[in-house]
């Protein structure tokens, strides 16, 4: 079987490769003591200074430093257990290299598909080569980190098993939105964490990555996304709270800028294809109606804000409140609604597919469709007392 990397190479013979390219991707190197000092990690002390966060050491009150995400995750912070700290190190690399390939020039041509569009084996989409270089950067951080046993990915048709000591299970939708990167669109990265079930270790390779993979998103320990825009955002949770940290381009670093994101009850947005009103089912278009009249639960009239970029989509809900969907059978319940809808509740939020609780779930399919609503608790409420809210046609539309 052609590796990924292969395949990149093979549909784009005339860029050369960006994995080991010294430009792009420059040897890690500690910060700067003079730009970054480094203090302990007391949560109790932390102020708001200059729109990130900084931490007043008992030790010396007159002494100023941000926290990272290692340091936030660490014993002086959530202490979620060095097995996880040392994951996440491995995934914030990965994060920072895919952060520099899609503001490279290199992706001008990566972006772009080879071959007919649509969709291929296990409904997945036609991968394009910034994702496949985006899945093998993912994997081989997953690899180097010696913590994740399986990984199940939007660009593999089935987990990949790596080392069977691993604790960890990471699915991940490598590069979302990748679509639309040569409009410079945001794109972002989606991933969920969970812990290896041990009581399938005797079963084969194949049996037990595919079932490791399928857990419940209940099951979660931690997720997150990365939001590659203007800023860099990484924004996660480990299961107490939500919380989102910006890459400083000063020092390499992560540094926590949104401490214990609260999603507002109810926002005033909503985020949706419109061009596709015509094909919405009647309780929808009734609820669409409604709400951009301002004759809903909340009587303000509601915005329409869209990016097609569903991390940029959803960031944008979080912060601001309101709902983001895509009422088709399109979104991937493992690696893209699981995370998100896991994040949506720890900011006090929540992810539905219109019925149902999005983490109640059981996952049957490793690429397994269905449809989203995430945001605000109060307007998810409204949305699913419409009912008829899933679209179940598609006529006419290639994207």
């Amino acid at each position: 079987m052609q590796s990924p990397t292969a395949t990149a190479t093979a549909t784009a013979t005339s860029i050369p490769s960006p994995l080991h390219n010294p430009i792009l991707f420059p040897p890690k190197f500690p910060p700067n003591p003079l730009l970054f000092r480094r203090q302990s990690f007391h949560p109790q002390t932390m102020t708001t200074s200059v729109g990130r966060f900084k931490i007043n050491s008992k030790a010396d009150n007159n002494s100023d430093a941000f926290v990272t995400v290692t340091e936030f995750a660490g014993k002086g912070g959530a202490d979620v257990g060095d097995d996880l700290v040392v994951l996440y190190s491995h995934l914030e690399y990965a994060f920072k290299r895919i952060a520099a390939l899609v503001a490279s020039p290199v992706n001008s041509s990566l972006g772009k598909s080879s071959g007919d569009g649509g969709d291929v084996g296990s409904g997945r989409d036609k991968p394009k080569p910034l994702d496949i270089v985006s899945n093998e950067i993912l994997l081989s951080c997953l690899r180097n980190s010696g913590k994740v046993a399986v990984m199940a990915s939007e660009e593999d048709d089935a987990p990949v098993w790596i080392t069977d000591d691993g604790p960890f299970v990471v699915v991940t939708d490598p590069l979302d939105g990748s679509r639309n990167i040569d409009a410079s669109i945001p794109t972002g990265t989606i991933f969920g964490i969970y812990n290896r079930l041990i009581e399938l270790d005797s079963l084969p390779v194949e049996e037990k990555g595919m079932l490791n993979s399928l857990q419940s998103g209940s099951r979660l320990i931690a997720a997150g996304y990365v939001l590659y825009s203007s800023a860099t955002i990484l924004c996660t949770s480990f299961g107490s709270g939500a919380h989102a940290f910006t890459l400083d381009h000063s020092t390499g670093d992560f540094v926590l800028t949104h401490p214990n994101i609260k999603i507002p009850p109810r926002g005033q947005i909503y985020s949706v294809n419109d061009a596709r009103y015509f094909d919405w089912p009647e309780g929808l278009r009734r609820y669409i109606d409604t709400i951009r009249q301002g004759k809903g639960k909340f009587p303000k009239k509601y915005s329409a804000r869209y990016i097609c970029s569903l991390v940029a989509d959803f960031h944008r809900t979080l912060m601001y409140g309101g709902v983001a969907m895509n009422p088709r059978h399109h979104l991937r319940l493992v690696y893209e609604a699981n995370p998100l809808s896991f994040l949506a509740e720890q900011a006090g939020g929540k992810g539905s597919d219109g019925k149902h609780r999005i983490l109640s779930i059981q996952p049957i399919k490793l690429h397994q469709r269905l449809p989203l609503f995430l945001g605000s608790p109060d307007d998810i409420d409204e949305l699913e007392s419409y009912g008829d809210v899933q679209q179940t046609v598609n006529p006419g539309y290639d994207v």
